[in-house]
């Protein structure tokens, strides 16, 4: 509650080049929906000609919630997406160890192409046009960048190699006009993946079936009997938020690359009926990571003259 005093309001930050943005909301994609609040975002369309909101880890995740969850509630119609992909990542999706990940390998860079192929086929479901931007390492080779590249390409979009944490904005000037190109373009036909009145738990098995590939969702009867409660109770509009890994298309973080047939346990289902979704929470996943036994909380307090003390 000490906190919230001040984080109510959208944040106004900038960048190192002086661009405005809001810090708001923000929570874990992996856990949550991913993505900074509806205030923040409706406020910054009224201001700039674009705005470009950061939907969390993978699209199977951040971009699936942003699109299904957010978009829908605030009515908002996305006219681009940008994939951020990277050399390392598509080799450590290719099977390459992470202290090996710094030495050229093409042959895993194509391989782990497939789970990148993947995020742009679940962005393309939801009707927006896509463009990669390739996060450039040193140790990433030219033939590297070039597999990449090609892989994008045969699947209909551009890959745009960006060098923006050594050189700024210029580094990334190429992928802008592209963006902005993709937004004018008219292209995007934005609909989400399922309609409000789907049952919840056929919900969980159209994002299961269609963005992760999998077979089908299990639960136990005491889950689906609490989901059917729920919608008797008025709720059954609501989106649902998957908390699952997200290292993986499946549940099990050890399995990379575009996984087909498996299956997605729901272990717990939770209503958040103040924020207007429902979590499924799926297979071996901590719901509050990181968390000491004594939280920095237990030490923040407002003093007698309203001011915020502890947060240091």
């Amino acid at each position: 509650a000490v906190l919230l005093k001040d984080a109510i309001q959208p944040n106004l930050v900038q960048t190192l080049e002086n661009n405005p943005a809001f810090v708001h909301g923000g929570p874990f994609a992996n856990i949550a929906h991913g993505c900074n609040s509806v205030v923040a975002t409706t406020t910054a369309l009224k201001l700039a000609d674009y705005v470009v909101t950061e939907a969390g880890f993978g699209a199977d995740l951040g971009a699936e919630k942003f699109f299904d969850i957010k978009c829908r509630k605030a009515g908002l119609k996305p006219a681009a997406a940008v994939i951020v992909a990277t050399v390392r990542a598509m080799k450590m999706n290719g099977g390459v160890k992470k202290e090996d990940l710094g030495k050229e390998n093409i042959e895993a860079v194509k391989k782990g192409c497939l789970n990148l192929g993947r995020h742009i086929e679940n962005v393309h479901q939801f009707g927006v046009p896509v463009v990669v931007a390739i996060n450039h390492f040193t140790t990433d080779t030219e033939a590297e960048i070039r597999a990449l590249k090609d892989f994008v390409a045969s699947m209909g979009a551009d890959a745009i190699l960006c060098k923006h944490w050594a050189q700024g904005s210029a580094g990334i000037e190429d992928l802008a006009h592209r963006v902005v190109k993709l937004a004018e373009s008219g292209a995007s036909q934005f609909s989400p993946l399922y309609p409000d009145e789907m049952p919840l738990f056929e919900k969980v098995n159209t994002i299961v079936k269609r963005i992760y590939r999998g077979d089908e969702a299990i639960a136990d009867k005491s889950i689906r009997d609490q989901l059917h409660a729920w919608e008797q109770a008025g709720y059954g509009n609501l989106p649902v938020c998957m908390a699952k890994t997200q290292y993986s298309f499946s549940t099990d973080p050890n399995l990379r690359g575009a996984p087909t047939g498996h299956t997605v346990p729901v272990r717990e289902v939770r209503l958040s009926a103040g924020a207007g979704f429902v979590v499924i929470i799926c297979g071996e996943i901590m719901t509050m990571p990181g968390l000491p036994k004594a939280p920095s909380s237990e030490k923040i307090f407002l003093n007698e003259q309203g001011q915020i003390e502890g947060l240091f």
